[in-house]
């Protein structure tokens, strides 16, 4: 939940089991396995047909911010465990395996014949644990993490490939520029550059704003 969260920029309801009674979380039938331009019906999908899909997507229903019907969707990240596609399907054969219904939240699980919940406190709890072994080296401090902060996090790290903002803004849902208090402008990647950018091309000429005298040559 952790990845789809990342690559989707998701917010903790729609990924996670959470108390807000708003939370509209991604369910089995939201999910999209296409095989080329082919839609596959994951019931019935034979097992070579899923190891050559490579796009899935997340169709919104009645999530905040989504357009109703309309499907975000993504390629492999060229990495077999933290992968968006690799990561849905998962969760798909394990749901269906289960024998859940088309309605089963994404971020279900069954254990000892019972359904349970990734809640958003423990993937919280599971992003601070990490950040306290490693973030220091990266500028990171626990407190400031939650499952709020893979939102932001897929945010920036597209922000740091160079991606354009409006592609940003599409994938998030963002209807403003609203994305920008997400990102952080401390980010090495997105500022290192700039002070060589700006000698570069810090040298040009401002067309005269000048006003010509009465006797002037008319044009």
């Amino acid at each position: 939940m952790i990845t789809l969260g990342f690559y989707f920029l998701l917010r903790p309801g729609e990924y996670a089991l959470s108390s807000n009674p708003d939370a509209t979380p991604f369910r089995l039938q939201d999910t999209h396995l296409m095989l080329q331009n082919r839609r596959l019906n994951p019931w019935r999908a034979t097992q070579p047909e899923l190891d050559q899909i490579t796009f899935v997507g997340l169709e919104f229903t009645n999530q905040k911010n989504g357009v109703r019907g309309e499907i975000v969707g993504l390629g492999r990240s060229g990495d077999p465990t933290f992968c968006p596609v690799a990561t849905i399907l998962r969760r798909v054969h394990h749901l269906i395996s289960h024998g859940a219904p088309p309605t089963q939240p994404l971020y279900s699980f069954w254990d000892r014949g019972q359904w349970y919940g990734v809640t958003s406190t423990s993937i919280t709890l599971t992003l601070r644990a990490t950040v306290a072994a490693f973030g220091q080296h990266f500028g990171l401090l626990q407190q400031y993490i939650s499952a709020r902060s893979l939102r932001s996090s897929g945010a920036m790290a597209l922000l740091c490939a160079n991606v354009d903002s409006d592609k940003i803004r599409l994938l998030g849902r963002w209807k403003s520029d609203e994305m920008l208090r997400y990102l952080h402008v401390q980010a090495f990647p997105v500022v290192a550059p700039l002070a060589a950018a700006m000698l570069r091309h810090g040298h040009y000429t401002i067309i005269p704003n000048i006003q010509l005298g009465a006797n002037a040559p008319q044009p």
